[in-house]
């Protein structure tokens, strides 16, 4: 509900994904729950959810149903989360603004004249406007950063290749920087605990290319705040 109230303010849903109602059901009878059971986590368009387009905003992909869910979806799956929708981008994603000519103009719902940012600029309006609590975006050059930063969020651009790459709709550009998937949220312990899930045995089986390391609560504890002497010589 409340992701649809943000979505006619802001613009910022492409789609929503059917079957949340019997993941849930299925997770209650699981005896194993899972580090994000229960909860909703919003998806950047470009990323596959099977029965659903990955358009990236052009309409060449809007034909295109896929079959099958990306490695991180169904990761996202096992650790007990429901992928509930998918947001918008800027037409081909390599933009700071959010816009395309299939579902038009997100605005950002702190102040509707100015841009969320972009590419993930669907998942910075939903969850800045209180319609999610996690999303996924995707980061080549800010494309997570840029939207959390302009919309009031904390966001995580991974090390290129630690989480399997989208599987997603064809980028018509050949990139030498590592686009990665990352989370997207309200606070660090989210993005912490999204990391935590999907650094998983699961992710390492699906995709033999990502190092199997899992995540390290203590390197991000590790950082010992800089004394004002230290600041000062900085």
């Amino acid at each position: 509900g409340e992701a649809l109230e943000v979505n006619r303010e802001v613009n910022c849903v492409t789609d929503f994904i059917h079957g949340c109602e019997d993941q849930l059901q299925k997770l209650k009878k699981q005896k194993e729950k899972g580090l994000l059971y229960g909860i909703p986590i919003s998806i950047k368009d470009h990323i596959n959810c099977k029965g659903h387009i990955s358009s990236g905003g052009m309409v060449k992909f809007l034909g295109q149903v896929k079959e099958e869910d990306s490695v991180i979806v169904q990761v996202l799956k096992h650790q007990g989360g429901i992928p509930f929708v998918k947001t918008n981008i800027p037409q081909t994603m390599i933009n700071y603004d959010c816009s395309n000519p299939i579902f038009g103009q997100t605005l950002n719902p702190f102040n509707p004249q100015k841009s969320p940012g972009g590419s993930s600029g669907g998942e910075g309006a939903l969850i800045a406007g209180g319609g999610s609590i996690l999303g996924i975006g995707s980061d080549v050059a800010g494309s997570i950063r840029l939207p959390s930063s302009f919309c009031g969020l904390c966001g995580l651009k991974p090390t290129g290749n630690r989480i399997s790459p989208p599987g997603c709709s064809d980028s018509p550009f050949v990139l030498a920087v590592t686009g990665m998937l990352g989370p997207m949220a309200r606070d660090v312990d989210s993005l912490a605990l999204c990391m935590k899930a999907l650094l998983c045995q699961e992710m390492f089986q699906l995709d033999p290319t990502v190092p199997p390391i899992p995540f390290d609560e203590e390197v991000r504890l590790g950082g010992a705040p800089m004394s004002p002497s230290a600041q000062q010589q900085s």
